[in-house]
């Protein structure tokens, strides 16, 4: 029996879900991201396009079930737990991954007590996370092929069988490619290319 290959994540940043308690605002965003570098570079972009905000908090998640899960979260001066964790109980909640939840504060200039941020934080991220539009991937793994241009037929014959993608492509005399193979295939897949005996195959 295989072991689950797929996760959920989404298609593309999020609209600006919207949450207000005494004055205050919580602005949520939701972004795809494949590694931990990106999150920077966006946490940087919302504290530019929301200066006058008080808070930027977030939690992201990478990696999915069997596979190293990892996960971060800030609260960025709230008190602890009171931001973060309710951000990633939603990351949870909806089961997504490969995802990263911001919710921007605006002061409203009443204080909500750790029980009123628990509640905006988290209505915030829910708000955000049920306009994004949530899609099954499949887990990959990536192939390097290395053959001279003479085997491309017998190369294209199994890539087009198995409908397999082609992430990147050189031709010339001596041609590389880097396919991406569902994970559960790709034991099978391999043997299919090794059998061909006319090319050199490596993971990547």
């Amino acid at each position: 029996m295989f072991k689950k290959d797929t996760y959920n994540t989404i298609e593309k940043p999020s609209q600006e879900g919207l949450f207000k308690d005494r004055g205050s605002k919580f602005l949520g965003y939701a972004f795809p991201i494949q590694k931990e570098e990106e999150v920077k570079k966006i946490i940087q972009q919302l504290k530019e396009e929301h200066v006058k905000a008080r808070h930027w908090c977030y939690a992201w998640q990478l990696g999915v079930y069997e596979h190293a899960v990892t996960y971060r979260i800030n609260d960025d001066g709230e008190p602890n737990n009171s931001a973060g964790q309710p951000i990633y109980g939603q990351i949870l909640s909806k089961s997504v991954t490969n995802i990263l939840v911001v919710v921007v504060r605006y002061f409203g200039g009443t204080k909500l007590g750790v029980g009123g941020l628990i509640n905006a934080y988290k209505s915030a991220a829910e708000l955000t996370l049920s306009e994004a539009k949530i899609i099954e991937k499949t887990i990959d793994v990536r192939f390097k092929l290395i053959f001279d241009y003479e085997f491309m037929n017998k190369v294209m014959r199994i890539i087009k069988e198995r409908k397999l993608s082609i992430e990147y492509q050189k031709m010339e005399m001596n041609c590389e490619f880097v396919i991406l193979v569902r994970e559960r295939d790709a034991v099978s897949i391999e043997k299919a290319f090794i059998n061909l005996r006319c090319l050199t195959i490596e993971k990547v």
